[in-house]
């Protein structure tokens, strides 16, 4: 397990160390068969993955019973790390690539991740219900939330309303000047002190605010 997760992460148990601890081994077995993750990423996995994802967990920490839909998981950001911590929760990894949900299986598989459920669905074609959508930047907020906006419930049991919960890098005035003064955004720099973290930000805006 490495230490910056342990560092920012002290209360996990030797189960969610141990799923944790060998998740590089599992992507890097199949990277070397599936590109997912791209080659020279695979340096900073833990870093610029593992706990980008995690970060999430740092604003809100999912009840039990919560529904989280990711959209775009690719292989399985970041909706694996956070189902490993919130195994009370209910995390749907959606992807339109058939070679990606192949991943997603089989790492959810291999780690016995019973709250995980692989979707190959295009965002358009999913009408499910959820109490959070969740992402790493998969397009621009704006053309995000239309997308997915119809996928979250009103009624929610957790710290924040239910919502979108984003994870985005760079400056983002322009892009979200549409929502004024509606979304809430962390810097992760405030969270962990890794370089890769200093432009990274989550953004989130409740379903109060969906129109």
């Amino acid at each position: 397990m490495p230490d910056h997760i342990l560092k920012y992460f002290p209360s996990l148990n030797s189960s969610q160390m141990e799923k944790l601890g060998i998740l590089k081994s599992l992507y890097g077995s199949w990277n070397s068969r599936i590109n997912v993750i791209s080659r020279k990423d695979m340096d900073g996995f833990f870093i610029h993955h593992v706990l980008h994802s995690l970060s999430i967990a740092k604003v809100i920490s999912f009840t039990s019973g919560t529904r989280i839909l990711d959209v775009g998981t690719g292989g399985g950001f970041p909706g694996i790390p956070l189902a490993i911590l919130f195994p009370g929760s209910e995390f749907t990894l959606l992807d339109s690539i058939e070679k990606k949900i192949k991943v997603v299986k089989a790492v959810s598989g291999e780690l016995h991740l019973d709250n995980v459920v692989p979707l190959r669905r295009r965002a358009e074609e999913e009408n499910g219900k959820y109490d959070f959508v969740v992402s790493r930047a998969v397009t621009e907020f704006q053309g995000f939330y239309k997308l997915t906006s119809k996928n979250i419930s009103q009624k929610g049991n957790n710290s924040l309303s239910n919502g979108i919960l984003y994870l985005k890098g760079g400056d983002l005035d322009n892009e979200l000047r549409f929502l004024k003064e509606r979304v809430k955004i962390w810097n992760i720099s405030d969270f962990f002190s890794e370089p890769f973290f200093e432009t990274k930000k989550i953004v989130y805006l409740p379903s109060v605010y969906f129109k």
